[in-house]
């Protein structure tokens, strides 16, 4: 068996939150090295417009902003890589991390910034669609169709609120709901209820949506209903069913909500187990933006930088 390599800081992620982290470790002179994962650059790729990141007045696509951000991590001696996280070991020290089942890593300090994925429904349409109209964020998307119309899909608190963010810029907000009640909190439903330019669909389910990526993108999508098959014009597909927190591999080792979050220690991007950090959408189920994913991935290397410091001394 092969010596395993020594790291004194490890990254896993490659989003805005690992590749803050990267910049901050860096300059720390904690030599990281980030493994980029399976979507190198994390959500913000599938992203075409990032209008509400600061410093970008005209705007960016997610993928130049990652290429930016790796680019800047790797001005400061940061070693991106290549590869997945296969299998971590947290219950010895240093932690022990093996990437795509092969090279094992032993590092001394580790951040995690695996990030969440979005709830999608499994339409061929809705992935062809990602970016050209489908979203499964508002607050990143909604700027983009002001005064148009537009589709919600879910019926919880986090589909109450895409709604009316969106009822806040759009002309009309349309929330489709399989069930005939909404499993929202009954102050988020009364306000739901009391904004004229949200209409809820009852048992309704989306069976495609519609478009044309050579022209406008989405629009329109085709619901089932009770009473058969309509077809409906909107100009923005919003799925509201949740995310999942890419936190599976650590789940042994480190405390997670009920929808799998990895708990922080309030204030810091500390976990249940010394030397192991977590930022961004890992480890936040609230806000999930790129901005506050960039701070949480500095609180995290400086948490790390200020742990390698008290261990050396």
């Amino acid at each position: 068996m092969s010596t395993p390599e020594k790291i004194k800081c490890l990254i896993i992620g490659s989003g805005p939150a690992g590749y803050t982290a990267a910049v901050y470790a860096a300059r720390a002179n904690l030599a990281p090295v980030v493994y980029a994962g399976m979507q190198p650059g994390g959500q913000l790729t599938a992203t075409t417009e990032i209008d509400n990141f600061p410093g970008y007045p005209q705007g960016i696509t997610g993928q130049l902003m990652m290429e930016d951000l790796q680019k800047q991590a790797e001005r400061f001696g940061t070693d991106v890589r290549f590869g997945t996280v296969s299998e971590v070991d947290l219950g010895k020290r240093p932690f022990a991390v093996t990437i795509d089942g092969e090279h094992r890593i032993e590092a001394e300090a580790l951040i995690i910034a695996t990030g969440a994925t979005a709830k999608y429904l499994g339409l061929p349409s809705e992935d062809r669609f990602k970016g050209y109209g489908v979203s499964a964020c508002a607050t990143c998307d909604g700027f983009f169709y002001r005064g148009k119309d537009v589709a919600v899909v879910g019926g919880g608190d986090t589909a109450c609120e895409e709604a009316l963010y969106l009822a806040g810029l759009c002309r009309k907000v349309y929330m489709m709901v399989r069930r005939n009640v909404l499993r929202a909190s009954k102050a988020m439903q009364e306000r739901v209820f009391d904004t004229n330019n949200i209409e809820i669909l009852w048992e309704t389910h989306v069976r495609e949506v519609l478009g044309d990526k050579t022209v406008n993108g989405v629009n329109g999508v085709l619901l089932a209903t009770g009473s058969g098959e309509r077809k409906l014009a909107v100009d923005g597909f919003f799925l509201a069913i949740g995310h999942h927190p890419n936190s599976e591999l650590f789940c042994r080792w480190l405390e997670t909500d009920a929808n799998g979050y990895i708990k922080t220690i309030p204030g810091s991007s500390r976990t249940g187990v010394e030397g192991v950090f977590a930022c961004g959408d890992v480890q936040d189920p609230v806000y999930r933006q790129a901005v506050t994913a960039a701070g949480s991935g500095c609180m995290a290397a400086i948490d790390a930088e200020r742990y390698l410091s008290e261990k050396k001394h």
